[in-house]
């Protein structure tokens, strides 16, 4: 077998696909606040294991990424609506309300899990369902509606909880968000919330590579086009919101695991999130980014807060953390993306007009061809 893989070309000839094609890729990738973002992410993990070695073993870093699978998950969930060009604020609050359906409706009757989670699925399909119409039928902002549902939701659960935490569901139920797989080799244990965000990190970058990813891409970066071209752009958000739900109710089942029952679990995840998002590079207005930098920029923010712990820097710092990446994330990432595009091709130069085809006089040219419009 030659070691020379090549392709045809359009005039029958063959390229070589040389390396270099495949490392150039790369580069401009790396550049881009996509890919610039798991090298922020490999730099802030060796700062990590700097102050911490302990950090960096297997069974501490596996039980890391456990921890951080429900930021991951409410990131990816942010990244559809922002990159669709719209916000959800209502993240936090569809959390809470999850959990404290867990915690009410389950109980310890261990025959109520499935239809819990199920109904929790559902709860998060209309929330999601609400936002999306209210901000394309309706057409008000989403911030707005993202803004109103959170409000309401909170007013919801503490009426149903008066503040305070309420029920407890079953062991089962809570061992998705802390039990896992014992006795796995190196790692000892493999927590489920690492299979699920597995699961839905394969699942997202298959939806973000069939027709639907590449519409509401197109549909952020310019919806007026992208309904023109045939797109149902009132459609192609709402399910945005609807995946944006569904993720937080997803982050809600895994919470509940390990923080319990409490109507504050969840609260201001949604900022959380969307700081994750910024940080992976993707441009808020939609039209730019990647759904695995997302959640590259929600392990880049967990790593850069457990180095801040380990300085002793107290927690009470993070909210300025957050809003120091969003304004700085957001100031660059704009420009940035350019830098990984390939530049244009340069249009070949005009052909002087040859005696036997002299030029069109102004006074019998048609209007336009002077400018090149036909």
């Amino acid at each position: 077998m030659s070691a020379t893989t090549s392709t045809p070309s359009t005039a029958g000839r063959t390229l070589p696909l040389s390396e270099g094609s495949l490392v150039q890729r790369v580069l401009r990738g790396a550049v881009t606040p996509g890919g610039a973002v798991f090298i922020l992410a490999a730099i802030l993990f060796l700062a990590v294991v700097w102050a911490n070695p302990s950090f960096g073993d297997p069974p501490q870093l596996i039980r890391f990424i456990g921890r951080t699978a429900p930021i991951a998950i409410a990131a990816m969930g942010q990244y559809y609506v922002i990159v669709s060009g719209e916000f959800d604020l209502s993240m936090g609050a569809v959390i809470a309300t999850q959990v404290v359906i867990a915690g009410n409706y389950i109980g310890d009757d261990e025959s109520r899990v499935l239809p819990a989670i199920a109904l929790m699925l559902l709860i998060g399909v209309i929330v999601g369902l609400v936002n999306g119409l209210g901000t394309t039928i309706l057409r008000v902002p989403s911030f707005i509606v993202t803004l109103g549902t959170m409000l309401a939701l909170g007013g919801l659960v503490r009426f149903l909880t008066g503040g305070a935490a309420t029920g407890n569901p079953v062991d089962t139920f809570r061992e998705i968000g802390r039990g896992g797989i014992q006795d796995v080799p190196v790692l000892e244990v493999l927590p489920y919330p690492v299979i699920i965000l597995v699961v839905i990190m394969g699942a997202g970058v298959w939806l973000m590579r069939s027709p639907f990813g590449r519409t509401i891409i197109a549909t952020g970066d310019n919806p007026d086009a992208a309904s023109l071209a045939g797109a149902h752009v009132w459609w192609v958000k709402t399910r945005a919101f609807m995946l944006s739900s569904l993720s937080a109710t997803v982050a809600g089942i895994l919470l509940v695991g390990y923080a319990g029952v409490h109507p504050s679990v969840g609260a201001g995840y949604e900022f959380t999130a969307i700081t994750a998002v910024v940080l992976g590079g993707v441009v808020l207005g939609g039209g730019r980014g990647w759904l695995l930098s997302a959640a590259a920029g929600a392990f880049a923010l967990e790593l850069l807060f457990s180095f801040l712990n380990f300085q002793e820097i107290e927690s009470t710092w993070r909210p300025t953390v957050q809003g120091v990446i969003i304004i700085v994330a957001v100031a660059a990432a704009g420009r940035a993306w350019s830098f990984g595009r390939r530049p244009p091709r340069a249009s070949p130069p005009a052909q002087p007009a040859t005696p036997a085809q002299p030029a069109p006089s102004p006074t019998t040219a048609r209007p336009g061809t002077e400018t090149g419009e036909i």
